[in-house]
């Protein structure tokens, strides 16, 4: 059997057009296929369900890891804080059948690993720490900055690092390393690179040896390779940002 290896990130189904996207998308002809969701559905619990239900119903398997807008309490509180989030979006995921963790089939597995940012890529400045959203709608445990949260999530990646396997395919929300951006995009965004990722993820990367890496956060369409490995952003991002997002699935592998 033919089986094509899909992916997407971003959805922000906040805004219609992008679910009615997501609803659009045919019954039919994905059924033998595999989705990776590379996080960012959502804040909103209600629209977290109707997107792992709508997958679900078109996809022979889907896998997922949340993102960092998945995890807000400022709208929807949440008791235990972010972390308890996290929890219920991987148990709801769960519930629809989709996956958080490794799938395999054949010489293939796709492997979903947690991640933060750590600011090792670059120092944040006032006005970031001012206006980016992660800052006041997320809440962690008492004395936790980022390089904690990074630890924490990428310290729940380690028993999956030994994996073997002829093709593996590694996702996550967060970038893993920062050369993977055009160096124009560098420069424009200079004051957002500290919160798209983390060198430390590309290190489990390697360890794992993943042939593709899947990667979401940054809105910026990308198929680069690096080191003979070859790093895919298809972010379906916000309707103001089809210049640089192609707002369609992206088949990257075949079996």
């Amino acid at each position: 059997m033919k089986r094509r290896i899909f992916a997407i990130s971003d959805l922000h189904l906040d805004y219609a057009v992008n679910q009615q996207w997501l609803e659009g998308l045919s019954l039919v002809d994905f059924q033998d296929d595999v989705l990776i969701l590379a996080g960012d559905i959502s804040d909103a619990p209600k629209l977290q369900d109707l997107c792992f239900r709508e997958v679900a119903r078109r996809f022979h398997r889907v896998l997922f890891v949340p993102g960092n807008h998945d995890i807000w309490i400022k709208r929807y509180p949440c008791e235990g804080g972010s972390l308890a989030k996290f929890a219920l979006v991987q148990a709801l995921a769960q519930q629809h059948g989709v996956l958080t963790t490794p799938w395999h089939e054949g010489c293939l597995s796709i492997v979903p690993l947690l991640s933060w940012y750590d600011f090792s890529f670059g120092e944040p400045s006032e006005r970031l720490r001012e206006a980016w959203m992660d800052f006041f709608a997320c809440e962690w445990p008492a004395g936790w900055g980022e390089t904690e949260i990074s630890q924490h999530f990428l310290g729940r990646n380690a028993e999956l690092l030994a994996l073997k396997n002829e093709t593996v395919i590694s996702f996550s929300h967060f970038m893993p390393r920062l050369d993977i951006l055009p160096q124009e995009m560098t420069r424009t965004r200079h004051l957002v690179l500290p919160v798209l990722g983390s060198t430390a993820l590309d290190r489990q990367i390697q360890q794992l040896q993943s042939a593709i890496h899947v990667y979401g956060h940054s809105h910026l369409n990308r198929h680069i390779e690096r080191d003979g490995r070859t790093y895919i952003n298809n972010a379906f991002a916000y309707p103001a940002e089809s210049h640089i997002a192609a707002k369609q699935l992206r088949c990257i592998f075949e079996m």
